[in-house]
């Protein structure tokens, strides 16, 4: 068969033909009575094995030796580009991944794409600092969400020269940030952000990871709004203890009543009790709460007999009944002032000194 008709069936053209010829891969078996290659059966098939492994990615080097080496391991040689091609993938897909960050964005011109591209790379910065000035930086002209200006979820908040920065990848850095303080201004961006990225912290929340949730937690109680409330009161049936002890006390901030059980649980278990403390005053501000509040503290009580350290759960409780006005509060503060711990009746007496009963 003659080169035309080989590559008009192999679909391999007559020049990459000849080219495979020059460096040895396939040579046509004979020529013809006018000196024109002649292609057999082999070559051809040849031809088809040479195509084969290079769809795998095999450079012709590589192809040459796996034909005609009788040592050539293929096992080794697809190992590495399986590696090879993973590799390729993740950086396509990470810059795959800036590109529509930039798009989301929407720079008016190559300054801008430039600017949001330096934010970017500060996000990714090994260094802290570089981090937490990209943090800020990306949040400094954001408007406020109370102006009903605030950005979308296609793109978050603005940065002092005016350049969007795409909530999601404030989102990204923030849930696997690990210095706090860093961590801090991202979570500060995000809220000026709008609420534009709660919907990829609800997926933090049911992260395999600890640290993704707890920063994914934390990064919605800083996000004012009823969207970031249903997110938190959902929070507080979460398996994982830290996820509902971050969201019951920004919740009780928010007059949530559904926080109070939680609430009270951290003050026995003395787990951000102060905090928890905190929030179970503010909520009893409203005294169609109080005596709620007064009951579940009391309740409490009775279960400080499973706390680490029972007696001192005990004055913990004492303590937070001291902020909780109202009959039921008064009458186990009078209570508490006969307990045989001495610490609580004398702490239970001089709450009760301070207070009509």
């Amino acid at each position: 068969m003659l080169i035309g008709d080989v590559a008009r069936r192999s679909g391999v053209s007559a020049r990459m033909l000849r080219h495979y010829e020059s460096l040895g891969l396939v040579r046509p078996t004979g020529r013809t009575g006018a000196g024109y290659r002649e292609y057999s059966g082999d070559d051809i098939r040849r031809i088809f094995h040479i195509e084969s492994l290079r769809s795998l990615g095999l450079s012709l080097r590589e192809v040459g030796r796996a034909l005609d080496d009788p040592g050539f391991k293929p096992s080794d040689l697809v190992d590495d580009l399986i590696r090879q091609t993973r590799e390729r993938i993740a950086r396509e897909t990470e810059l795959l991944t800036r590109l529509g960050r930039i798009e989301a964005a929407e720079p008016a011109d190559w300054e801008g794409v430039l600017q949001i591209v330096a934010l970017l790379q500060g996000l990714g910065s090994e260094s802290a600092g570089n981090r937490q000035r990209a943090a800020l930086s990306s949040a400094f002209s954001t408007p406020s969400p109370a102006s009903g200006t605030a950005p979308t979820a296609a793109s978050a908040s603005a940065s002092a020269e005016g350049v969007l920065m795409p909530v999601d990848a404030l989102v990204e850095a923030v849930l696997s940030e690990t210095d706090p303080i860093v961590a801090g201004a991202l979570r500060w961006a995000l809220a000026q952000s709008g609420d534009g990225g709660l919907a990829l912290l609800a997926e933090g929340l049911g992260s395999p990871v600890a640290d993704v949730r707890k920063s994914a937690v934390q990064s919605i109680a800083e996000i004012p709004g009823d969207e970031a409330t249903e997110l938190l009161r959902d929070a507080l049936t979460n398996a994982d203890a830290v996820v509902r002890r971050y969201a019951a006390p920004a919740l009780g901030a928010r007059g949530v009543a559904d926080a109070i059980p939680t609430l009270v649980d951290m003050v026995v278990e003395g787990v951000n009790d102060a905090d928890a403390a905190d929030a179970l005053s503010a909520l009893a501000g409203d005294l169609a709460l109080a005596d709620r509040i007064a009951s579940g503290l009391v309740d409490g009580l009775a279960r400080c007999a499973s706390a680490a350290d029972p007696a001192v759960a005990r004055r913990r409780l004492t303590q937070a009944l001291a902020d909780i006005p109202g009959v039921a509060a008064s009458s186990a503060l009078i209570d508490l002032s006969h307990d045989d711990d001495r610490a609580v009746s004398l702490t239970a007496t001089y709450i009760l000194s301070g207070r009509s009963v």
